[in-house]
Order: structure tokens, then sequence, then C-alpha cells
């Protein structure tokens, strides 16, 4: 199943509600338009499903008949929606404070997970002090390029360096 990957982002995203159903309708109109839907009906059905009721369980179907096996991992959706996350904020379309929301929400949902204290804490206090912008912008930049290039959370870990992050602070 081609682009399955955007599928799975997009299911992250809608299923912890940062996204919007038509992400993953576009995906399945795309995979009609090119034919590579294979007869599965539920491609089809997701194709003209309306709203995060419909197109959520046709999703998940497809993803766990079509999937890799890093799908259920939310820490590596997590982590390449970070650099989704990072690609919009250098474009201007998400702010310091708009990403303070996401990552809060993010953190808690996948209950405080060590590579996103730096990031989440200094994007908070980056809302509110001047300072933190920097040291905020140096963690995302480190933490996105891990994830960029990381096809696992095995391969994010064995890269990450916890040093690294603590050393993005003030002073």
């Amino acid at each position: 199943m081609h682009q399955l990957s955007e599928l799975e982002q997009a299911y992250f995203q809608l299923r912890h509600g940062y996204g919007q159903p038509d992400r993953c309708v576009d995906w399945a109109v795309e995979r009609l338009r090119l034919d590579q839907e294979g007869d599965d009906l539920d491609i089809v059905l997701l194709a003209s499903a309306r709203g995060a009721d419909e197109a959520l369980p046709l999703v998940e179907a497809i993803i766990e008949r079509y999937g890799s096996t890093q799908w259920l991992s939310e820490q590596f959706l997590a982590g390449k929606y970070l650099v989704e996350l990072r690609d919009a904020y250098l474009a201007g379309r998400e702010s310091v404070q708009s990403l303070d929301v996401i990552l809060t929400r993010l953190y808690l949902a996948l209950a405080y997970p060590d590579w996103l204290v730096m990031l989440s804490r200094n994007c908070e206090y980056a809302t509110d002090v001047p300072e933190f912008v920097q040291p905020f912008e140096r963690e995302f930049a480190y933490l996105a390029g891990l994830w960029a290039g990381a096809d696992s959370v095995a391969e994010f870990e064995q890269r990450y360096s916890r040093a690294t992050s603590n050393g993005h602070d003030v002073g």
C-alpha cells in the first residue's frame, strides 16, 4: 500500500484532536484516483467519509491491514508529527503560542516522555519569557532532526541525548 505513512500520520493527528478527517479522506480519494485501492471496501468508504466518527474506524482497519509495525507506536507517530510541526513553525503557520497548546496536549497524551521534557518546558516558558525562544528553537531543531531521520523509536532513542537536550536551556 503506497503512502501509508501519510495515512498513519493523519490518523494520529485526528485521533489526538490535531487534525481533520479531510486529510484521511483525501488519502483515500488519491488511492482511488491512482487505482491503488485494490478493491478494498474500507478505502472506498473512507473516500466518502464525513467526520471523524466515520473516518477513524475505517482508517484503523486500513492501517491494521496494511500498516507497518510502527503504526501502533504513539512515540513514533508523535515524533514524525513533531517534524511536521517544525516545518509549519519555520513556514510561519505555527507560533510559539500555538505550539505550546499542541505540545502540552501531546506531552500529556504520551505520558510525559523523557525526550519531550525540554521542548515542552522551553515552549511554555517562551510564551512569556523572550529569552526562552532561542533555547526552544534549538531543542525543536534537534528533536525534529532526529525524528526526521529515524525509522523507528529504537533508532531515535539510540541517537537521542538527554545531555544535549539539557544543554538547550537559558544561560
